[in-house]
């Protein structure tokens, strides 16, 4: 049975690890990062908006980021909504395409039905080869849309998206934490290019 003492240095270990992953992104990863991010400003700029899409924890990444966007990133600074929307979130849709036709396509449905010329997708995949989201990308390029994926090392995404924001790691959870953390940047950074009084 584990000790008091093992667990502790479990938990430690974890965030120590945790903590170098998003040192790597920091050293790797700013240029993408402010990329995406000032893609992103130019499409709101334009009135277009931000669709995203994944599995699972990435799921919930996409719900948290639209979150952030249509709402607002801190009660300090109130601006109005920006134009967000996770395609994780429609259950009636998922089920009802998933059961009619099968789960690959959930969301490049989607994105042919809601998504426009110069809306933008994000695609969040810790290995990369989430099948659903490949067909989403491939879609939005149908569609005239720009991509930008949140994937950690290796997988068929970063190949495939106009930005890609690679967490150099192949850890599920470690990628995951850096993921979010990576939304929160891409909101401020989306906040300062469009506002003044950011």
């Amino acid at each position: 049975m584990n000790t008091q003492i093992q667990i502790n240095d479990r938990a430690r270990a974890h965030l120590i690890q945790s903590a170098e992953t998003k040192h790597r992104v920091a050293e790797q990863c700013i240029e993408s990062i402010v990329n995406a991010a000032q893609l992103i400003a130019e499409s709101f700029k334009s009135g277009e908006k931000l669709l995203l899409c994944g599995n699972g924890g990435s799921a919930a990444d996409c719900q948290h980021i639209a979150a952030e966007f249509t709402s607002t990133l801190t009660q300090d600074f109130r601006r109005p909504g920006l134009k967000a929307i996770a395609l994780t979130t429609d259950t009636s849709f998922l089920t009802a395409y998933s059961n009619d036709f099968g789960f690959e396509g959930i969301f490049a449905r989607q994105v042919e039905t809601l998504g426009v010329p110069g809306d933008i997708l994000i695609g969040i995949s810790t290995s990369g080869n989430s099948r659903n989201v490949i067909l989403a990308v491939e879609a939005a390029r149908k569609n005239n849309m720009r991509t930008i994926g949140l994937t950690g090392s290796g997988g068929r995404l970063p190949d495939m998206m106009d930005i890609a924001i690679t967490v150099p790691s192949k850890s599920t959870q470690h990628i995951q934490e850096a993921h979010i953390t990576i939304g929160h940047i891409l909101c401020d950074l989306v906040e300062c290019c469009l506002f003044d009084g950011k």
